[in-house]
């Protein structure tokens, strides 16, 4: 599963690089090194000594101002690429380094300031282990998801050279694949520079021609196969399964807006229920009755996606109707266990409030690949995808998503 996800981000990454299909000779190929310092929080008691960390990022993208794409206009003209990273997190025998790949899509704020977002995958080479790493609890599996989000200031520029720096926040997990899974969360600052390959690097629009406001209606569905484990002690990957089924507007062939349904199933929540375990046995044996639904979830969700031709950005919001197990899923997550004597005692996790919003609030991120570009306003368009689930915040699990959209007529 880890390996399917990270094909498909490395074929979106590459994608968002080579989405110059619809641009003139005159748009501008670029090329940034970046060199970041920072510091890594603390994932756990006890998490190892480290220094500063420090990152070389390689950039590599596209100005699109002469892109005729309609997102290009509808955005500002962002620059789009791939990026490809190196990091020390400051203590090489415990944390160790990760290579990760990156797309991104970088905006401009204000004259001199950008947002620059990216999303990908990271390879890990020094990981927890029970024995001769446990206080590295941040990191699990070689293969995480990595999220990044900069503000760059241009401090100087001339015909073929923008300098600039920027300030920022970068985070790595493996979406609730293995645990423990604390994640890498860091603070970072950076100098770097964009060097142009043509001496006209003016990211002014060559299109400045005004289109008239575009509205389609669609209609969506998908299938997810995801993969999590359960708790520390039922930590081996087993399956999820999802469906869903969504509508809303695409504004301006760029912001899709939805609204929709969504059921999902557990295979671990099934076989805790089927196998009796502890939880089942002394506190929630109605819950062995019907196995199957309270194995289930299922809720409502708004949706919300940048349409950036072949490339999708999508973030969702959902309600959770039904999730009856996510009771047991906290209590064995949030608890924790120690030794008294020759005994291990564990105690469980409390359902306060943090507990029912959580249980009632999903959140969905992640990556589309369209087999045809939305720009051209498809009646039909298939996707794949990969996506990270969550309780509110909370990694849930990572997923492998295939799905079909359908528009209508298009309304000026």
């Amino acid at each position: 599963m880890k390996l399917v996800v990270a094909a498909i981000c490395f074929a979106i990454a590459s994608s968002m690089f080579a989405q110059n299909e619809e641009q003139t000779v005159n748009t501008s190929f670029y090329f940034n090194p970046e060199f970041v310092l920072g510091f890594t929080t603390e994932a756990n008691s006890g998490f190892p000594d480290r220094g500063l960390q420090s990152r070389l990022f390689l950039n590599f993208g596209w100005q699109n101002q002469s892109n005729k794409n309609e997102w290009a206009k509808q955005l500002n003209y962002p620059k789009t690429g791939i990026s490809f990273g190196v990091t020390d997190y400051g203590n090489s025998e415990k944390l160790g380094q990760s290579f990760s790949l990156m797309s991104f899509a970088e905006f401009k704020i204000f004259k001199r300031w950008n947002l620059h977002s990216g999303i990908g995958v990271s390879y890990m080479n020094t990981l927890y282990d029970e024995v001769n790493n446990p206080f590295n609890q941040a990191i699990t599996t070689h293969l995480n998801w990595s999220f990044r989000a900069f503000m760059y200031y241009d401090v100087f520029t001339d015909d073929k050279l923008d300098w600039k720096v920027g300030l920022g926040y970068n985070h790595s997990s493996n979406g609730h694949t293995r645990l423990p899974n604390q994640g890498f969360n860091s603070f970072l600052a950076s100098v770097s520079a964009n060097l142009y390959s043509k001496n006209d690097k003016s990211d002014e629009p060559l299109n400045t021609t005004k289109t008239p406001r575009t509205v389609q209606w669609y209609f969506s569905s998908r299938f997810d196969v995801g993969q999590n484990v359960l708790s520390e002690v039922f930590n081996d990957k087993k399956e999820v399964y999802s469906v869903a089924f969504s509508a809303g507007k695409i504004i301006n062939k760029t912001f899709k807006l939805g609204a929709g349904f969504y059921y999902r199933f557990y295979e671990h929540y099934y076989d805790y229920i089927k196998n009796e375990e502890e939880l089942i046995v002394s506190d929630y044996p109605e819950l062995a009755d019907h196995p199957f639904m309270n194995a289930s979830n299922f809720g409502l969700f708004a949706s919300s996606e940048l349409l950036l031709g072949h490339i999708g950005f999508e973030f969702d919001i959902g309600f959770n109707i039904h999730k009856p197990f996510y009771k047991i899923d906290w209590k064995l997550n949030q608890g924790y266990s120690y030794q008294s004597g020759e005994n291990t005692v564990v105690v469980l996790g409390e359902l306060d409030d943090y507990y029912k919003l959580k249980k009632t609030v999903s959140s969905r991120l992640g990556l589309k690949y369209y087999l045809i570009n939305n720009n051209e306003q498809p009646k039909h368009n298939a996707f794949v995808g990969a996506h990270i689930n969550a309780n509110l915040g909370q990694a849930d699990f990572t997923a492998l998503t295939l799905g079909y959209v359908y528009r209508f007529t298009v309304v000026n």
